[in-house]
This record gives structure tokens, C-alpha cells and sequence, in this order.
């Protein structure tokens, strides 16, 4: 085990700089307007670094005073209740668990994808772009009125397809035009003013953001 990290006085969240679940916490923090310092530590280092924190020596990992977290999920509700405005979950159970379920499946089917995709030497990888991409279209119609992914709010479910779909031309997919609904979605999340603040510079390397 490597040197123990020192506990922080201010609230400190340990980021890999192009990781889509340290992404999203990033974009919390970036919304609710949050004061944190983000670590990115060295990826050769990373578990020993953070084992002292984290058994799992895992990112992201939050650290708030005397709380450390390192579940994504866990670190986006846990900063939408500690810093409630804006609010980016409903108030009511039965959507908020509608909510964590299209969490869940994001993270399963796309996130998994994804980081399947960028894996080392796979073999794979064009027949995985393909079944991302059409897992994809099938969402067109939920952006045939609604603004957001799940209604008219802006939301956490937004803020788990904001890095997805931030990094579709890095893994070589395009939105066509019959992608249109979902383009639009797309933009509508990179043109919000924490969307940028929330970029790493390996993540604002990946593609221009429109003005």
C-alpha cells in the first residue's frame, strides 16, 4: 500500500479526466454551482493513492469533511440533497425511482458499451459502435416534445447522457440526420454554462464545443 492521502479540509472530489461516471459528478458540482477541488491523480498511482480512502481505490471518490463516497449514483444524489438548488431530482417516490431506473439501464447498456468500445485491442469494436448507435436512436421519440429526457426539468438522468453523448465522434459515431431529435437533446446539454465548466481538458480535447 502506498502513502496515505491526507484527509481534506475542503471538499475534494478524486477524478479520472476522462471517465464518464467522474464526468457527470463533475457536471453536479459544475450545476449546482459547488465549491470542490478536483484531483485527477496519477492513473499508474490511482489505488494506491486512494486505498487510504476508498477500499476499492476507485474514482470518482468524494471527500466532504468527515464523508468519503465513491459510488457515482451515491456521490450525484448525495450532492443533490446536501446542495438542493437547483434540484435534479423529482419530489415524489414514484418518479424518483423512475428516474434511478433510467439511471441504472444508462449505465448497464451504454455506459458499459462504452467502456467496452475504448477497452484495449478489441476485437469487437465496430459491431459494438453499431449496437450503441441503435440503442440510441431508439430514444428519438422521448425528444419529440420534452426538452429533457424524462420532461420538462433538467434533471440527473440528463446529467448521466451528457458525457455519453458528448463522446459519440471520440468513438467514431456521427448523429445523422435522422438522429435530429437526439442531436438536438445533445446540444441543448453541452450549450448549459456548467457543461463546459464541467470539461477536463482531455474531455474538451475530444470534440469542439459550439458556441
Amino acid at each position: 500500500m502506498g502513502p496515505a492521502v491526507p484527509r481534506r479540509a475542503t471538499m475534494t472530489l478524486f477524478s479520472k479526466a476522462d471517465c464518464l461516471d467522474c464526468h457527470r459528478v463533475r457536471m453536479v458540482l459544475a450545476e449546482k454551482g459547488v465549491s470542490c477541488e478536483v484531483v485527477y491523480p496519477d492513473p499508474a498511482r490511482i489505488q494506491e493513492d486512494l486505498l487510504d480512502l476508498n477500499p476499492y481505490g476507485s474514482v470518482p471518490t468524494l471527500v466532504d469533511r468527515d464523508l468519503v463516497l465513491y459510488d457515482g449514483r451515491i456521490i450525484l444524489e448525495y450532492l443533490d440533497e446536501r446542495f438542493p438548488h437547483p434540484p435534479l431530482m423529482p419530489v415524489d417516490p414514484a418518479s424518483r425511482a423512475r428516474f434511478r431506473i433510467a439511471m441504472l439501464r444508462m449505465e448497464r447498456d451504454w455506459y458499459a458499451l462504452i467502456a467496452a468500445i475504448d477497452a484495449p485491442g478489441e476485437k469487437t469494436r465496430p459491431a459494438l459502435l453499431k449496437q450503441l448507435l441503435a440503442s440510441l436512436l431508439q430514444t428519438q421519440p422521448l425528444f419529440a416534445n420534452p426538452p429533457y429526457f424524462l420532461g420538462q426539468d433538467f434533471s440527473l438522468v440528463d446529467v448521466t447522457m451528457a458525457p455519453l453523448l458528448w463522446r459519440l465522434p471520440h468513438c467514431g459515431i456521427e448523429l445523422t440526420p435522422e438522429a435530429a431529435a437526439l442531436r438536438d437533446y445533445a446540444e441543448r446539454l453541452f450549450q448549459r454554462p456548467a457543461f463546459a465548466r464541467s470539461l477536463s481538458p482531455q474531455e474538451s480535447a475530444m470534440r469542439p464545443l459550439s458556441p
